[in-house]
């Protein structure tokens, strides 16, 4: 098993399908995401990458206490892509910013295609949502690939 540890920012909007019940549309630029220490303390950004964008669609559904489960599809470019949904449920609650609510999840892969073909994993997700339906969603994950994507890199590398 070959793991892959990639972090992206996406971004996008919610909009409300039912009472309680959100479907999200986000996308993420290829980016580097740079972390310095310095005399401040410490800070962080994504900076552009060559490469193309990644697309993530989910549904979401929220209960009155602020916990969801989510689940959805992330693609990164043609025909590769994984189907995540929440492990446990989510949370989110309002932020220091009176116009953000600040969520985390954590998320299991359930399959992929593609070069993620039987692929597994976890994904951290900590995201904003301003009150106009903006996302911001910072993805952490790992993504185990499985040995038959390993042989058929190496085919395509001969």
């Amino acid at each position: 098993m070959k793991p892959i540890t990639y972090s992206m920012q996406f971004r996008g909007s919610v909009g409300e399908t039912a009472p309680g019940h959100l479907e999200g549309v986000l996308t993420a630029p290829s980016s580097n995401q740079v972390t310095t220490i310095g005399r401040d303390g410490v800070e962080g950004r994504f900076l552009p990458a060559s490469g193309g964008d990644a697309r993530c669609v989910f549904l979401l559904s929220l209960a009155a206490d602020g916990s969801f489960d989510r689940s959805g599809r992330i693609s990164f470019g043609r025909g590769n892509a994984i189907w995540f949904r929440t492990i446990g449920r989510g949370s989110v609650a309002p932020s220091a910013d009176p116009h953000l609510s600040h969520g985390t999840a954590m998320c299991e892969i359930e399959r992929g295609e593609g070069r993620f073909e039987g692929a597994s994993g976890r994904i951290t997700s900590n995201f904003f949502l301003s009150d106009s339906g903006e996302v911001t969603d910072n993805h952490f994950g790992v993504v185990f690939l499985d040995g038959r994507n390993d042989e058929r890199e190496e085919r395509d590398v001969d």
